[in-house]
């Protein structure tokens, strides 16, 4: 619960921005275009944190590594609660993104080692709800509190959000917690608690070298292939969606957030349901989410001319998008030997689908394909993903 609220802070730090940059850009006097690397430069710094600050934290017990990323996003987003200027705004948003790789990828690590090796998915899982919720919560929040009570106040609502959960990791994370053997950097024993009754040895994390040789597996790759390819389909579809729903659905630009809201709680229950379905089957749950997600964003695209279908097809879009991500981490996890460095790497690779997605999507518009383009490209990096995961699980 204490990582799924950590979750949830991190999560609104990356979505509230969007409603609220009109008025930083007022506040600050700066340009549309210049506000927009609160989201950009965000973006960039945690692809770079990901893979950095695991990397540098690979001989720490990760608890204490944990407090210290929360503590990092406490101080990001205080910087930006009190910001007197966009440089120092900027600067807020960047600290604040840097421990948000490390912080999913050491975590998914963490809260897999607290359950039975049966339920290690379904604890990623519920983790990974927080940025769920985030995800529906996000811009709505964001835009609330800012016409309500100003942009600032909803950064200091994150802070606060932040101290609860740094406190509550600190008081509720056991300190063996997600522990690694020194010499080969993976789990002495899956699971955790039901290894032994007290938990694992408290042996240190392996080091940089042990966490490097992780990805030497070719399974490693494959699921990291398959991850970013999932993220790119999704968001290839997903960045688009607005025009979709106003340039081809018939709704209203005023519909767009509640659209959004119901896309959002897809993306909780396919976590969810992804979860428990990964603990059962892993391989085939993912290859069937991946297909879904394919055939969900072409069946759009054929039907986004229909405003009900359009309502029903998002929230399956949302399910079948994030049904995957539990199996996708605790799969890399699994091949890499509990290497923290995967796992943010996985986080990293997301990021990067999101891009390419988004890019791809936009070229496609730009092409004069239409506002339904972006679901054909999002199907059609879909289906790679289909059949990397499919090569990936012979």
């Amino acid at each position: 619960v204490a990582l799924a609220l950590g979750g949830f802070g991190i999560g609104l730090t990356e979505f509230l921005i969007a409603g609220l940059l009109p008025q930083v850009a007022s506040s600050f006097a700066v340009s549309e275009a210049a506000a927009g690397w609160l989201i950009s430069g965000y973006a960039l710094s945690v692809a770079v944190g990901a893979i950095a600050l695991t990397a540098a934290t690979a001989r720490l017990p990760r608890k204490p590594v944990l407090v210290g990323l929360v503590a990092l996003f406490v101080l990001g987003n205080l910087l930006s609660a009190i910001a007197p200027n966009y440089p120092v705004m900027l600067l807020g948003r960047i600290v604040a993104a840097l421990c948000h790789g490390s912080f999913f990828g050491i975590g998914s690590l963490v809260a897999r080692s607290l359950v039975a090796p049966q339920k290690k998915s379904q604890a990623v899982a519920v983790m990974f709800a927080g940025l769920t919720v985030a995800n529906v919560l996000g811009v709505p929040f964001g835009a609330l509190v800012g016409e309500r009570w100003g942009w600032r106040a909803a950064f200091w609502a994150v802070t606060a959000i932040g101290v609860l959960a740094l406190a509550g990791i600190a008081a509720l994370v056991p300190a063996w917690a997600g522990r690694v053997h020194p010499a080969t950097g993976t789990e002495p024993v899956p699971g955790g608690p039901a290894a032994t009754a007290g938990g694992p040895d408290p042996v240190p994390p392996g080091g940089l070298r042990a966490q490097v040789r992780a990805f030497r597996s070719w399974q490693v790759w494959l699921t990291l292939a398959a991850t970013a390819l999932s993220y790119g389909g999704m968001f290839g579809a997903f960045s688009y969606i607005a025009y979709t729903f106003t340039e081809v659905s018939g709704f209203a630009s005023a519909d767009v957030a509640w659209l959004l809201m119901v896309y959002g709680v897809g993306l909780v229950v396919g976590n969810l349901v992804g979860g428990r379905a990964a603990d059962r089957d892993r391989d085939r749950a993912l290859v069937l989410a991946l297909l879904a997600l394919t055939l969900t964003l072409a069946l759009f695209g054929l039907l986004a001319g229909s405003a009900t279908a359009s309502v029903v097809l998002v929230f399956v879009m949302g399910v079948t998008g994030f049904a995957s991500v539990p199996g996708m981490i605790t799969r890399v996890t699994d091949f890499a030997h509990g290497a923290a460095l995967a796992a943010s790497a996985n986080v990293s690779a997301s990021n990067v689908g999101n891009a390419l997605g988004a890019w791809l999507g936009g070229l496609a518009i730009t092409a004069g394909l239409g506002y339904t383009s972006p679901l054909y490209v999002g199907a059609g990096i879909a289906l790679l993903s289909t059949v990397v995961m499919v090569i990936a699980a012979r």
